[in-house]
This record gives C-alpha cells, structure tokens and sequence, in this order.
C-alpha cells in the first residue's frame, strides 16, 4: 500500500535530519544489516562507507518521488535486475528494511517515534516490493 500524504511528509522530515549524517548512518546500516544476517556479506565490497553512500543517495531519490514512485520505474527495475544478478533474494529486503529501521532509531533517537517508524515501514514495504516486481526477484 503506497503511502498517504502526512507519511510521505513524515519520512521527508525524518530523511532531512538524517543528512548531516548520511556516512556515519550508512557505515551502520550496513552493521545493522550484517549483524541481522551476516550471510550477505559477501554480496558486498569491501568499501562499505562508499557502498553506503550510495544506498542512501538512491534511498533519497525515492523520498523524493515518493508520492510519485511510478516515475522511478526504469530505476526500481535496473536495481532490481542488479540486485538478482548478484544473488539477492526477495528474502534479503527483510533483513535490509530492519536495519533500515534500525539506523533510523539509532541517528534519530526520540523523534524517531511509532508514528515514523511506521511511515518507514509502509515506505520501505512499497520501494522493496517494486524493486523485487521490476527486477523480477524471486
């Protein structure tokens, strides 16, 4: 389920705090993420502060289409084709949505309350879900 207008504003307020401090939350996420599931870690190269970084470039550029994610089709549909060419199954969003959640609480601290944790949760649900159908993930 897309989400509605008071998530989408939620989440773009949330994202604007974190962005002074997109390397430290990106070097995180990725131990988050290795910490839930250290299983894929191979998948990933060794500059995990570069590999970061990028994550969260393309996780802004959805925030920032995120009423509109129809228009980033081509780029749900090139990631998810990179993703399953390197070996990454639909069972890897799991773990990837909740070290998501996981930085989120750790750079945001009390703002990080039910009400945007589960803005994120709806949002993360919507992106992995089109990633996974355009690239054809099983």
């Amino acid at each position: 389920m897309p989400v509605d207008a008071r998530q989408s504003a939620l989440i773009r307020e949330s994202f604007g705090k974190l962005r002074d401090r997109l390397r430290p939350a990106s070097v995180f996420f990725y131990e988050a993420l290795f910490g839930r599931a250290p299983e894929l870690r191979a998948m990933f190269r060794d500059d995990l502060a570069g590999q970061g970084m990028k994550f969260m470039t393309t996780l802004g550029i959805a925030i920032e289409n995120i009423e509109k994610p129809e228009d980033l089709g081509g780029k749900f549909a090139d990631l998810g084709k990179f993703h399953a060419v390197i070996g990454v199954k639909a069972e890897h969003f799991a773990p990837m949505g909740e070290a998501l959640i996981d930085t989120l609480r750790e750079e945001l601290g009390a703002e990080f309350d039910a009400e945007v944790e589960a803005a994120w949760r709806a949002a993360y649900a919507e992106l992995a879900g089109r990633i996974i159908r355009r690239g054809e993930i099983t």
